[in-house]
């Protein structure tokens, strides 16, 4: 079968394309945006990329257009595909009929984390001798691809809840019938395509009602959210994990960071984790992959050792490097929550040294100001921000610089972000890039200026 994924560089569509390559398939795609990781992992892959969204780069061979849902209407690919009365499916559709059957399915879902806790699950199912396949958005350097078939029973999913394709407005989550299924965390996001928090917990909700009765919901007992979600009717066994609270899955802390933890189990310790990671999310996010990996049978005793030697994904804190005797890293913060718990992260582990961001609000609900008021409590942590402000934003970043603790500036281009990041920094500090896109190569690029 030959495909053409429309989409390809995006997290999820470039891990489709991987799988299919996998499974023999002839693929190739076509993007608006072709940026690492994704776009170096494709090539490594031999899977060939076109710029833009040109009908001519839909070679007349093609089996099937696996479209993404970053495309709509109007895009003159799609416009080609529906003229000429092309074979279409989604990303999720084709993962569901061509990779999750015969498999054990373990979805990850929820607002923030999903990235992380599924390359956790993934790296304990590996170490407990599981070899499982999964798909992950973006790139765990435990593996360093994305996505892989695997030999073994269990295929972890990072489950999203945002919408499936123009012509499928249905989560992506509903199509992949998972027996195990973290919700790790539930608020309002994606303000492009949901209204309100309800609108986001019926989809949730949607999902909860297929996983079967023999299955697992793994779900974090802190929010209430998620218990609303499974107010609306459950038919499968719970188990709940958090840190403040009587749960089925809880951690004691022996670093005050995060990064040296015991994991109990309804009261008895199961093991100790020591990692690299820090911040009390990272904490939770590894409760939650530690309870789905004993819901399918994994050998903890095998496994949680092994989370000494996880390294986080790629564009999640990701040290890049150091000039100057600056410590720059990148981060995929996409939301309040996120950004907070990250920089609670950061400061628990560097304790008074400066930290200072750059932040590219990119996301839809962040480019049209769902969450405007909540940035700066977010960035309580940082003693510098500086904001892209793009004219495409349609809030006044002004606001957000003069509600921060620390100092801000708002500037209106990449080139003017990395100069003031490079006028403000001193030996000793730690500046985060944080975006949920390319940021035009932002992080790189300052660390070239930084060594000069």
């Amino acid at each position: 079968m030959k495909l053409h994924i429309l989409g390809i560089c995006g997290t999820f569509m470039g891990g489709v394309a991987a799988l299919a390559r996998e499974l023999g398939h002839a693929v190739d795609g076509s993007d608006q945006n072709v940026y690492p990781p994704m776009s170096t992992q494709l090539e490594a892959l031999g899977i060939s990329l076109a710029s833009g969204y040109s009908a001519a780069h839909l070679a007349a061979d093609t089996d099937v257009v696996v479209v993404g849902n970053a495309l709509s209407r109007g895009n003159p690919a799609v416009e080609h595909v529906l003229d000429h009365g092309l074979k279409y499916t989604s990303g999720a559709q084709w993962l569901s009929e061509h990779v999750l059957p015969g498999r054990e399915t373990l979805a990850v879902a929820g607002t923030h984390g999903k990235t992380t806790t599924t390359s956790i699950l993934a790296w304990l199912l590996e170490a407990a001798g599981r070899d499982p396949g999964f798909l992950v958005g973006g790139v765990p350097e435990n593996f360093g691809v994305s996505a892989r078939i695997g030999s073994g029973r269990e295929f972890v999913v990072e489950a999203d809840e945002y919408d499936t394709a123009f012509f499928d407005k249905r989560s992506k989550f509903v199509h992949y019938r998972p027996t195990v299924a973290i919700l790790n965390n539930l608020e309002f996001d994606h303000a492009d395509i949901f209204p309100d928090l309800a609108a986001i917990q019926r989809q949730f909700h949607h999902m909860v009602r297929i996983v079967p009765g023999r299955g697992r919901l793994i779900v974090n007992g802190e929010e209430a959210s998620l218990q609303q979600v499974l107010d609306m009717g459950c038919w499968t066994p719970v188990e709940r994990f958090g840190l403040d609270g009587d749960f089925d899955w809880t951690a004691r802390l022996r670093a005050a960071d995060g990064s040296h933890f015991d994991v109990l189990h309804r009261g008895e310790v199961v093991g100790t984790v020591r990692w690299s990671l820090s911040g009390r999310h990272s904490v939770m996010n590894g409760l939650a992959a530690i309870a789905a990996a004993n819901a399918v049978g994994a050998d903890l005793s095998r496994a949680i050792p092994a989370l000494s030697e996880f390294v986080s994904v790629k564009r999640r804190m990701e040290k890049l490097g150091e000039a100057r005797g600056v410590t720059v890293y990148d981060d995929f913060a996409h939301h309040p929550t996120a950004i907070r718990t990250t920089l609670e992260g950061l400061r628990a582990r560097v304790g008074s040294a400066r930290i200072l961001v750059a932040m590219e609000p990119r996301s839809n609900s962040m480019r049209l100001g769902a969450h405007a008021a909540e940035i700066a409590p977010s960035l309580a942590q940082a003693d510098a921000v500086v904001f892209l402000h793009r004219p495409e934003l349609a809030w006044d970043a002004g606001k957000v610089v003069a509600a921060l603790r620390g100092e801000g500036e708002a500037v209106p281009g990449v080139d003017e972000l990395i100069a003031a990041l490079d006028a403000r920094a001193q030996p000793g500090d730690h500046v985060v890039f944080m975006s949920n896109g390319g940021f035009e190569g932002a992080p790189r690029r300052f660390l070239a200026t930084l060594a000069g």
